[in-house]
């Protein structure tokens, strides 16, 4: 009979108690100084921003060259605020045509004709490779190469007929030119939007019998809506400042009245203020549009919404007194 004279293996750890990493015991690490991290580039960069801006705001403020004293009156001058408005009506009608025709391009290059697909994708091509400018121009200029157009048989004989010149004037030649030259970044966001949506759910969707229609509206548009929101809400942002091209046309929208207005006083720093603030002020306005917009169609990803800004608001204001009667007691 044999006797062992090893001594028995010590217990093990277990996985997370503290020391195991470091091969130390429990009671080595009571006298170790918690130490927080340093990071001086990090400060050194945030104060240089902020001396920057300061130094900017500052220019604002003291500089005389801004005649903020012009920027308060023109501001809310009735001829700036009647060209938002033709802004916005120009932003809200190339807007709706560029999404609905979009919509369509969008559907033919997803057909499966090749006939449908080969012209949306050329439509595509031309519309996005030509400038806006050059279009918004050329559109103005249609009268030139078409005097009248008319309604009937293709080739054969014609129904009725209208004057170019009566129909399609500057606003109707900027409404075209935006809603066309929109309509084929649309239609790439829109089918962007489609292809994203994982191809199993329509398979799922016809397993069970749901007909297309029905597929598309209920099943892949709220599905695509939230890869088509964060880039169509740009591109009605990118129109709303676009919409300053058509001062080509004479259309009295915001940039061209902020022109005729320091044309007439000799005050471009100030106008073009007026001008710049307003853009932002609208786009503001769009910004907040477009992030309740995707909240809502986030429904189906999250179970619970995140919060809004002004429920973040309320719910900061509540946590308040605990927050100061925590302090002071």
């Amino acid at each position: 009979m044999t006797v062992s004279t090893q001594a028995p293996p010590a217990p093990a750890r277990p996985a997370g108690s503290p020391g195991t990493a470091a091969g130390l015991d429990p009671g080595e690490l009571d006298g170790l100084r918690t130490v927080r991290a340093r990071h001086p580039w990090r400060w050194a960069a945030g104060i240089a921003a902020l001396v920057v801006l300061v130094q900017f705001i500052h220019g604002l403020a003291t500089n005389p060259a801004w005649d903020w004293a012009t920027f308060r009156l023109y501001f809310t001058a009735d001829t700036i605020l009647q060209a938002i408005g033709r802004t916005l009506e120009l932003t809200a009608y190339g807007t709706v045509l560029g999404f609905a025709l979009g919509a369509v391009v969008a559907a033919m290059r997803l057909s499966r004709s090749a006939i449908l697909r080969t012209l949306a994708w050329a439509y595509v091509w031309v519309f996005r490779s030509i400038p806006l400018i050059v279009q918004l121009v050329f559109w103005f200029n249609l009268s030139y190469l078409y005097k009248r157009f008319g309604f009937g048989i293709p080739f054969g004989p014609t129904f009725g007929e209208f004057e170019t010149v009566g129909v399609l004037g500057a606003l109707g030649a900027a409404v075209l030119g935006l809603g066309l030259h929109q309509a084929a970044f649309a239609a790439e966001i829109i089918r962007g939007g489609v292809i994203a949506v994982d191809a199993g759910q329509r398979e799922a969707a016809a397993a069970l019998g749901i007909p297309r229609g029905r597929q598309a509206w209920r099943i892949v548009l709220p599905q695509a809506m939230r890869s088509i929101l964060p880039a169509a809400a740009n591109e009605v942002i990118s129109l709303l400042k676009g919409t300053s091209v058509v001062y080509v046309m004479a259309i009295g929208e915001l940039f061209y009245q902020a022109q005729v207005i320091y044309g007439r006083t000799g005050r471009v720093v100030p106008l073009l203020m007026v001008a710049t603030v307003w853009y932002v002020v609208l786009t503001t306005v769009l910004s907040i549009g477009q992030y309740y917009v995707e909240r809502y169609f986030s429904r189906g990803a999250r179970r619970t919404p995140p919060p809004t800004p002004l429920q973040r608001l309320r719910a900061f204001a509540r946590s308040l007194p605990a927050r100061t009667s925590g302090g002071t007691s």
